[in-house]
């Protein structure tokens, strides 16, 4: 930790701050903690722990919280992060609906809302942000201003030149060019807009299956194919924010369509997105609805992994379905090499197991790398989940610096 590095730069209160923030860290990642342990996990005397400490609980930073069990004494004095020092909001926005959420400075969903949105309204959005934050702050029993940050996670990107939303045509009243402004003007705490897939990616990075990999792409199926890339640790957005735009991706097996943008279609989405699941089923010779939905395609997949030892139909689903995921794929891997893709939205993770291994083994015979695949692990809300942590992120950075 800081205060163990030999010739580490900077002034007593510098190392301090570090020193606190490493405190705090591990705290967040244990939980209660006694002054002893956080000595023994920073490397710091058990006097400037206590100091530390001390010096923590009085900025209204930690709280003690009991003692460790059988054991009397300062000593077994248990510190937590005060949950209450600072909150976030995150916003995971679809055509249908805003769902909002609060957390606390730990992390902890405190407060959430969902608010319906007309199917084909192009005007209130300003008002549907605000009150769904506002439903999520009454929730929490907090006001707009304990809200340190939010994070507004939407299909699409908004391009950084135009501040206009691209890639999201299903999304009405979210195109205006002034929206950022709009919004700017009536919300009292910063925030911040990302791609709903890249969210999920960020969740999977800070509480799932990427934890510790710095280069990965994760796949997303959940009405649309999306993908987000990680590399180096950071997430790469590309210079409109189109990055990871993978549904209009030309690939084999599909007609070449031009325009896709105007279309909103694409050969990857005609490939393999939600409306092939049905179209797979009904040639393998189970009944499927005409009209593709999420619903129809996640209880196909999901009937499909559980039922594919014993029904060769549904065998001949995952096989197939399979074959075009990974034709997609092998594209991404042969740019990007990535160390790991994370599958993830409901139509993927409805398949479970069962379509990972065969996506795993079809990837091995069309890419030249053979990346590691594997099943979100954050499989609840992803990207309001995403959202939450990339709000807390900055607020943590914010109300940790002790070094003011």
């Amino acid at each position: 930790m800081a205060g163990t590095i030999p010739g580490t730069p900077g002034t007593p209160r510098v190392l301090r701050a570090m020193n606190d923030r490493a405190a705090l860290d591990l705290l967040l990642e244990h939980g209660p903690l006694s002054r002893t342990r956080i000595g023994k996990l920073t490397g710091l005397s058990k006097p400037t722990a206590s100091q530390l400490l001390a010096r923590l609980e009085a900025a209204g930073l930690v709280v003690a919280t009991g003692t460790t069990e059988g054991r009397p004494g300062p000593s077994a004095q248990l510190y937590a992060v005060n949950a209450r020092a600072a909150y976030a909001a995150g916003l995971d926005v679809n055509q249908h609906r805003i769902h909002a959420a609060v957390a606390d400075v730990t992390g902890a969903i405190v407060g959430e809302f969902e608010l319906p949105t007309p199917g084909r309204a192009a005007s209130g959005v300003v008002r549907h942000v605000t009150d769904a934050l506002d439903g999520a702050v009454e929730t929490a029993g907090v006001t707009r201003a304990d809200v340190r940050r939010l994070v507004i996670g939407t299909p699409g990107a908004f391009d950084p030149a135009t501040g206009r939303l691209r890639y999201a045509s299903h999304l009405p009243g979210w195109h205006s060019p002034t929206l950022l402004e709009e919004l700017a003007a009536v919300l009292p705490m910063p925030f911040e807009y990302e791609n709903d897939v890249n969210l999920a990616a960020i969740a999977e990075q800070r509480l799932g299956a990427a934890r510790g990999h710095s280069d990965f792409a994760l796949l997303w199926n959940e009405g649309g194919l999306g993908a987000a890339l990680v590399l180096g640790g950071r997430l790469h957005r590309g210079f409109t924010g189109g990055a990871g735009e993978v549904g209009f991706l030309p690939v084999p097996g599909t007609p070449l369509v031009r325009q896709v943008a105007k279309a909103n279609s694409g050969g990857y989405q005609e490939l393999a997105g939600v409306q092939a699941v049905a179209r797979i089923a009904r040639t393998a010779g189970i009944r499927a609805p005409e009209q593709p939905h999420v619903r129809v395609a996640t209880e196909l997949l999901s009937r499909a992994a559980s039922a594919h030892g014993d029904d060769p139909r549904y065998a001949e689903l995952l096989d197939r379905y399979a074959e075009r995921v990974a034709t997609g794929l092998a594209a991404v891997v042969a740019v990007l090499d990535p160390e790991l893709i994370v599958l993830s939205g409901a139509v993927l993770v409805a398949g479970s197991e069962a379509l990972r291994s065969r996506v795993q083994a079809q990837l091995a015979d069309l890419a030249a790398s053979r990346p590691r695949l594997v099943l979100t692990t954050v499989p609840d809300r992803p990207v309001l989940r995403g959202a939450l942590e990339s709000a807390l992120a900055t607020t943590r950075d914010e109300v940790f610096d002790t070094s003011r």
